[in-house]
Order: C-alpha cells, then structure tokens, then sequence
C-alpha cells in the first residue's frame, strides 16, 4: 500500500510516500476529503455510527438526563439531509412518549436545504413546524462551551448538541487548492491551473455539495474527458449534476431533487412519492464498465 505524496504536473508525474516515480498522460484525484469535529463541545453524527447516535440522544431524553437538544450544521460544505432526519425522528419520539423536551435547529442556511431549491425549503419549514422543533435559519453559530450554541448576540442552552463533521479536502503539494483546501474544478471536472490533463472528482473537490452522487457523476464526467484526450470519445459535455435526497420522517415522505440547468441555477422538485426506481442511485454510469475493461486493471496510488 502506497499513498500519493505530490503531483509534478510539468513533469506529468506522480510521486508516492513510498519514492515512486509514476508517469501519466492523465490523471484522475478521487482522494476523498478529511473528516474533523467542527465543534469542541458537540457530539459529531455521521452515517457509520447513526443508529448510536439517535439511541444515544433518545435513550438520555427518555431517561431525564437532558430536556433539550440541538442540532447545529456547521458553516462548512456539508450533507445535511441526515441532521434535518435524525432531528424530525427525535422530536417524533419526544412526541410520542410526551416527554417535553425541547428540540432545536440551527442552520446557516437559508431557507433550509437550499441546494434544493425554494420547494424543498418550505416543505421542510412545514416539516419542522409540525414537529415542534424551534428552528433559526441563515445565521453562522457556533459552540463556545459546553451545552452552549451561539450566533450574534444569542445564546441557545441545550443539554446535548449534535453536529455534522466538518469537512476539508486533501491538500496535494503540486495541486492548487482553494479554500480548505479542495481542489478547484472547472465543470468538466479539469483541475483548474493545470495542463489540462488532471482531473478531479468525489469530496475533495471545491463542489459545495458533499455526496456520493455527486462525486460518482463527476467521475463519469472526468473518465469522458481522459477517454477524449486519447482520442476514443467526443469531448464530454459540461457536468450538469443531479442531487437526490428523502426525508422519511413527518406525516408523509418527501423526495426531493435538484439539478443544475445550463449552468445558470438550480431546478428544484419535491414529490410525495419517489419519481425514481425505488432501489435506482445516481450512481456512475461509465466509471465502472471502463474500469472493468481495463487489462491489467491499475489502480491509482491513494
């Protein structure tokens, strides 16, 4: 096992911690990005570990060990989809063991979700109407303390505060990085300041949104653009993303998508019911079969 140490890209070459030299005609950055807590005093949920988290929180809620939770989603490219649903199933319980307890959302965005659109965002106003969550949108807060959120001049008390990871990407010596840096792309995913022939796709790019999804359709478009520069395809069109999400939890489901449309904003919809294929994933439609071509199959050194 070897890792990328930096990029020399006059020279179009690799160089890995192990002092590999590895030249390449093109070359793909699918390095992911770093995970942090954005806050000291916050507990950081994440999909590996939800089903211990929304235990953790119900089970001190039940308990009497708290009477207020908030749920803080840092002022940092994020997924928030999985904070705005572990907020609606927790008040869903506090609900339904009537346990008065104060539920609490802060966001920086506003209005909520706004990668998908207006829709999405009075949909979910109504969401977190219903469930009684105290919701405070378009501010930048923070955690000074424990049991403490701010913004501007005001103070939140919560017993427990649960937050999103915080997020920055690789920061390749030889690659320019933007802030916290992650890789700038243009939309056909080339790294910006370079020669043309290295691209970028998945969290370590400067794309605002955080997504499987997306980095597997930056994928496509990056492996379009190498196969054109060896003169096996056309030129590949500018990435036109597509972002799904659901939130399951209210008086009925919601599925929402957006897409970017001739680069000039964001198309929004919001269904009651999926309009995709129950099990069906904005996954990569060429990256896979390319790959799989490939004899000998080579993998890249991170």
């Amino acid at each position: 096992m070897d890792r990328l140490a930096r990029v020399d890209t006059g020279a179009r070459k690799v160089h890995t911690d192990g002092g590999r030299e590895l030249p390449y005609d093109a070359l793909l950055l699918a390095l992911g990005a770093e995970e942090s807590s954005p806050f000291e005093h916050a507990h950081v949920f994440t999909d590996r570990d939800a089903g211990q988290s929304f235990r953790s929180v119900v089970q001190d809620l039940e308990q009497g060990h708290a009477k207020s939770v908030a749920f803080v989603v840092p002022n940092w490219p994020v997924w928030p989809i999985p904070l705005y649903e572990l907020a609606l199933m927790t008040a869903e319980r506090v609900r339904s063991l009537r346990l008065g307890a104060q539920i609490t959302f802060i966001t920086p965005e506003a209005p909520p979700l706004k990668a998908f659109g207006q829709a999405a965002g009075e949909a979910t106003l109504r969401l977190l109407a219903q469930a009684g969550i105290r919701l405070y949108t378009g501010v930048i807060p923070g955690v000074p303390a424990p049991q403490l959120v701010t913004f501007g001049e005001r103070r939140v008390a919560a017993q427990r505060i649960v937050s999103l990871p915080k997020v920055t990407g690789p920061g390749v010596p030889g690659i320019p990085a933007g802030s916290a840096w992650f890789v700038p792309i243009n939309e056909r995913c080339i790294v910006q300041h370079t020669d043309g022939r290295v691209f970028a796709a998945g969290d370590a790019t400067d794309f605002p949104v955080k997504h499987g999804g997306i980095g597997a359709q930056q994928g496509d478009t990056a492996v379009a653009g190498i196969a054109h520069l060896i003169g096996i395809g056309e030129r590949p069109a500018p990435l036109r993303p597509v972002i799904r999400g659901t939130l399951l939890t209210g008086d009925r489901p919601l599925y929402l998508a957006a897409r970017v449309v001739d680069g000039l904003g964001w198309h929004s919809e919001v269904h009651e019911h999926p309009p995709w294929p129950a099990r069906q994933k904005v996954v990569a439609e060429e990256l896979g079969p390319y790959l799989a071509k490939l004899h000998p199959v080579t993998a890249s050194p991170r």
